[in-house]
Formats: C-alpha cells, structure tokens, sequence
C-alpha cells in the first residue's frame, strides 16, 4: 500500500501546527504569558509563550510537520515498494 505523500504531509503539518498553537493557549490559560526563550522557542525563531509566539510557532510548526510528512511518506513509498513486493 503506498501513501498519497501530499496528502500524508499536509495531515502532518496541520496536526503539528495546530497542536504547537493549542499547547500554547494552554500553556497561557494555566500559567500566563512568560517572555522565556523555551525549548522550542530554541528550535523555531520567534516562539515565546505569548499570541504573538503562538502564531510564530503555528507558521513554523506547519511548515516542519509538512516537511516532516513529506520525508516520511516518500521514505515509506520507497521502502514499502522495495521490500514490500517480496511474497
């Protein structure tokens, strides 16, 4: 069974996306805004906890799941047609 790669990244890209921004809400709902430069904010420039942040981190988490999604689906296509023809 092969993977639509398209398809496959866009999924990843918006349940990435859309889970980096809604963690941050939440974050912000639980303990307020906080100007620290977090672990992810380490690894996606302009990520804070705050709206503004929550907004960099949603553009910068949909375009690594896409990315990410892509690699994997391709990588999954090519491992699956090589090896999955063997019966």
């Amino acid at each position: 069974m092969k993977l639509n790669i398209k398809a496959f990244a866009l999924t990843c890209s918006l349940i990435w996306g859309f889970g980096v921004f809604a963690l941050t809400w939440w974050i912000m709902a639980f303990e307020g805004q906080t100007g620290q430069v977090t672990m992810v904010g380490k690894i996606y420039r302009g990520f804070s906890i705050t709206p503004l942040g929550s907004l960099i981190g949603l553009g910068w988490a949909l375009a690594d799941g896409f990315v990410g999604g892509l690699i994997f689906a391709w990588l999954y296509n090519v491992i699956s047609g090589r090896w999955g023809n063997s019966k």
